[in-house]
């Protein structure tokens, strides 16, 4: 008979004791359950870190959903708010990439 695997130690024992009892159908659904969720709490905590890294003093032309984008002219490296309107994207200056150059 084959031994059960040891559970993971950051996981709460709770957890752990309630997946001992489920059916192997069922943690084949949790496992996907699982990787569909970390993947999302990955892209949310990559949006949050996004988000800390733009401005705070969005102008009111810039729409909700636009991103900061970096560009490289002459050597010298500019921020810029970026939005798509429609078959277009426009652009709106923010400064230099990094103030102290």
């Amino acid at each position: 008979m084959p031994e059960e695997p040891t559970p993971p130690a950051m996981l709460p024992s709770g957890l752990t004791d309630e997946c001992r009892s489920l059916s192997a159908d069922q943690l084949q659904v949790l496992a996907k359950y699982a990787e569909s969720l970390a993947e999302y709490q990955d892209r949310r905590e990559a949006e949050k870190e996004a988000s800390k890294n733009e401005p705070d003093d969005r102008p009111d032309v810039v729409p909700a959903g636009a991103s900061v984008t970096v560009k490289e002219i002459n050597d010298n490296r500019y921020r810029y708010w970026q939005w798509r309107d429609g078959d277009k994207i426009k652009s709106k200056y923010i400064g230099p990439a990094n103030p102290d150059d």
